[in-house]
């Protein structure tokens, strides 16, 4: 079977060579049920054709949301992503988490839509996203323990505490200097 990695290697090979034809064929699939667009086949069926139906739809999901936004990075989870996006626009906190909890309730029947504007949403504020982790962490969203919701909320909610802890313990320290 196709490691997230590899597959990733892959789809960044797309974006260093230039193929906008094959870039352009997988971004006809974003805002479709995944492995339904007949465009993204040439491209998909010969990495997904030993893969169970459910593995296969991941890829071709995570395929079609590269080609939207083709910056990767090899850290992190979503919720890195949405905390990356947080940072320089601290006004659109309400907002952001409303998305971001959604995105965390989202069932795997709407999850593809919550993930099309969570990626639209990184790529306008030029955030990059690991697709790999993104692979693994579909792959386990339906768990009983919901542990990959949880880990992305780590992620966001913990990173900003630590930031708001950070920023009041400097700013304690600087007031009794």
């Amino acid at each position: 079977m196709l490691k997230p990695n590899d597959f990733v290697k892959y789809l960044v090979s797309l974006v260093e060579r230039e193929d906008r034809g094959a870039l352009a064929a997988l971004r006809r699939g974003v805002g479709k049920p995944p492995g339904t667009t007949p465009d993204t086949f040439p491209i998909m069926v010969p990495r997904t054709a030993d893969m169970d139906r459910f593995a296969a739809d991941t890829y071709f999901l995570v395929g079609s949301l590269f080609a939207l936004h083709p910056l990767n990075c090899k850290e992190g989870n979503m919720g890195t992503t949405f905390a990356a996006i947080r940072k320089p626009q601290a006004e659109e906190g309400d907002s952001l988490e409303k998305r971001f909890v959604a995105l965390l309730n989202a069932d795997a029947e709407d999850l593809p839509n919550h993930l099309r504007h969570a990626v639209s949403l990184a790529a306008s504020k030029d955030v990059a996203i690991n697709w790999a982790q993104l692979i693994a962490d579909l792959r386990h969203w339906n768990h009983l323990d919901r542990f990959i919701q949880r880990r992305w909320a780590e992620q966001f909610w913990g990173r900003g505490v630590e930031a708001d802890e950070d920023q009041q313990t400097q700013t304690v320290a600087a007031q009794h200097e």
